[in-house]
Parts: C-alpha cells; sequence; structure tokens
C-alpha cells in the first residue's frame, strides 16, 4: 500500500490532485463547507478547556487540497485569540497535494527553505513537513486526522494448518501479480499477536481471517506520548469499525472498485479503520490520555450543531444554493437510507453519517471534550 500511495515517481497521491468530483473520490470537507467548520468549533472548544493558551500547533495529517483547513480558519477567524496562537502544520508527503494545499489556505511565502508560509485567511503561519516526527514538540498539539488512518499499510493474516499466515503479493508465472501466503512467521506477527490481546474471548474463537495495520499503531502511540507530554489532543474521523477486521482492503478507481492489483499506483487503495486498535495504543502509550468514542460522524456533526448551522445558511441563500446545501448536509450526517429533509429519496445521496466514525484522544488534565460529553 505504501508503495502503491506513495512512490515518489508512480504513487497514486504523488503527481496529481485525486480529489473531488474530477478525481477518484469525494472527501467530507469537499461535500460541505460544514464539515470544515464543526472541525473548526471543535477545535475552539478544545482549547477553550485547555485553558486558552498563546501558543498552540495545530496539525493536519494528510490534509488533501487543504479544503478543511481552510475552511476551519474561515470558521474560527472570529476567534482572534484562537487562530493569533495557532501555528498549523501540514503533515503532506505529496509535492503536488502541497501546491493545492499552499493555493487554498491563500499563503504568501516566507521562507521557503523552511517551507514555511503565512496564511492570509486568519495570518497565521503554515509549515509542512513529511512526518509527524518532524513537527516541533513543547507546547499545546491539536492532530487532525480525517481520512488519513484508512491510507495507511495494513498486513492480512489467515488462519491455516501451520498457524497464522501473512497474505502476500508474489508475481506468477504469467507475470502477473497474485495473493499468496507466507511460507514462515513474518515480522508483523508480533503486531497480530498484539492484537489478539485486545481482543474478547468470542472474537478470538471467530477469528479466522484478520486485518491489521502496524503503521496505525506506531502513529497512534507516537501521537499519545506527544499529548500525554505536550497537553492537547487528537480527532480521528474515517470509515471504520469498532471491532476486529477481517478483510476490508479496496482499490477506487474515478469513484468505482477496481481491483486492488490492477495496474497498481493508478488507484486509491484504503482499508477499515480497527478503532479498538487506536483506542488500545493510546491507552498502552502514555497514562495521561484518555480516549473518547468512537461514535458516528452523524452524532459528532450533531452535537457539535451542525443543525443550526445549515438552518443559518439556509436563511441566505437562493433556491440552487438551498438545494446544494441540504444535499451536502445529507451525505455528511444521513445513513443512506432515509432523507434528513422532506424530499424524493433518489436524490438522496450515499451517507457517510453512520459509515464514518469519530473518536478522540485527549490529555487527561483537560477533561471529557466535546461532544464527547
Amino acid at each position: 500500500m505504501e508503495e502503491v500511495l506513495t512512490n515518489p515517481k508512480a504513487g497514486f497521491y504523488m503527481n496529481r490532485d485525486v480529489f473531488g468530483a474530477q478525481g477518484d473520490f469525494i472527501t467530507s470537507p469537499e461535500v460541505s463547507q460544514m464539515f470544515g467548520e464543526m472541525i473548526g468549533v471543535w477545535t475552539v472548544c478544545l482549547w477553550e478547556q485547555m485553558g486558552r493558551p498563546e501558543r498552540v500547533n495545530l496539525v493536519e495529517l494528510g490534509p488533501g487540497r487543504g479544503t478543511l483547513m481552510a475552511d476551519l480558519l474561515r470558521g474560527t477567524s472570529k476567534f482572534k485569540n484562537f487562530t493569533e496562537s495557532l501555528h498549523i502544520h501540514l503533515v503532506e508527503c505529496s509535492p503536488a497535494l502541497q501546491k493545492l494545499q499552499h493555493q487554498n489556505l491563500k499563503c504568501t511565502d516566507e521562507s521557503s527553505s523552511e517551507k514555511k508560509a503565512v496564511s492570509s485567511l486568519a495570518g497565521t503561519p503554515v509549515h509542512w513537513h513529511a512526518t509527524l516526527q518532524e513537527v516541533p514538540s513543547g507546547v499545546p498539539t491539536l492532530i487532525i486526522a480525517h481520512e488519513f488512518y484508512d491510507a495507511l499499510p495494513v498486513h492480512q493474516f489467515q488462519k491455516s494448518t501451520r498457524g497464522w499466515c501473512e497474505k502476500m503479493v508474489d508475481v506468477g508465472e504469467d507475470s502477473k501479480f497474485r495473493f499468496v501466503l507466507s511460507p514462515q512467521p513474518t515480522p508483523a506477527a508480533l503486531y497480530l499477536m498484539k492484537r489478539c490481546t485486545w481482543a474478547t474471548p468470542e472474537e478470538r474463537e471467530k477469528m479466522e481471517h484478520v486485518e491489521i495495520s502496524p503503521k496505525s499503531m506506531d502513529l497512534t502511540q507516537e501521537m499519545a506520548k506527544r499529548i500525554g507530554s505536550d497537553g492537547g489532543g487528537a480527532l480521528i474521523i474515517d470509515y471504520g469499525m469498532n471491532a476486529i477486521i477481517s478483510d476490508s482492503l479496496q482499490a477506487i478507481r474515478k469513484h468505482k472498485f477496481v481491483n486492488i492489483l490492477d495496474d497498481p499506483g493508478s488507484a486509491d487503495l484504503s482499508a477499515y479503520v480497527d478503532f479498538p486498535s487506536i483506542k488500545h495504543s493510546a491507552e498502552e502509550a502514555s497514562e495521561n490520555v484518555s480516549v473518547h468514542g468512537p461514535m458516528t460522524q452523524s452524532q459528532f456533526l450533531g452535537s457539535l450543531g451542525i443543525n443550526f448551522r445549515v438552518d443559518a445558511l439556509l436563511q441566505n441563500c437562493n433556491d440552487e444554493q438551498a438545494e446544494s446545501l441540504r444535499a451536502g448536509y445529507w451525505q455528511l450526517v444521513g445513513d443512506g437510507e432515509a432523507p434528513f429533509w422532506e424530499g424524493p429519496n433518489e436524490q438522496t445521496p450515499i451517507g457517510m453519517g453512520t459509515r464514518y466514525l469519530a473518536m478522540s484522544i485527549v490529555n487527561k488534565n483537560q477533561g471529557i471534550p466535546a461532544p464527547f460529553q
């Protein structure tokens, strides 16, 4: 997955814009400005709970086009004390997407050598990094990971007469890629054993196929240690399950599912996020953090007031804009079955409201963050 998505020359994300209707898939920030605005509400609330620190690192992992961050900054621009405290750090390895983020955040360069700029949306300094490790520590940190974990590499295991065998990619006699089972134990088996210890007895009894993400576990532990020592919190929103995952790896090209091994690098690869694994990894890494959730995206956005926001926006728009707002609202909070507004069912987009889950990791000294209260 890592090679297919981030290879410097042929990686899926590296050299082009893959988001939106003209790309390969659509994410929540591209659906409606309200998504980024609600994330902004969450960050301001947590900043208040932290005691309004004068400096905060606001980190976004895999910021896409920069749409979420741009909407967050516009939505919080009236909270001057908050925006003046921010130092934005975008963790992005794609040069093509870095350019888009620079444009959408309306940045002016201060230092090209340090990859530093200032966003005119809120007068906020913006920095780019290839990894979270590069983001300076020592100050409170707010981390947003929206549709980031699903792109982290997974390892799949299958139970056989030889015990647990990892599914690997091989080249057949016809020179085409194929899946095979490993002939001997692999390094990822150590993470498999850890995941099994976190499973319930009922889950372990039924396990025949297991999908794990060592990179997700390691990243979560890094985040938890930073939050535990420096203060702050992390918000993780992604499609996934509050249970063990067996086999969810999928490839999407031009909004359609395709064969995973067909023309690697031309399609997005993603997998469901194992939320219990995130919870246990964070709690194991630091005794100073608490984990809240997961809850559905619909519950999360609803608790932050998206209903009031859409009502306010509808007061000042024409019919075409109103239709677009309602469609975006349905897609963000709907379940794909019943519309949240009166209207023909066939016009209701597929809902992200129940397929996406939200979880937070926060420093214990800061209480329970909204809306997990």
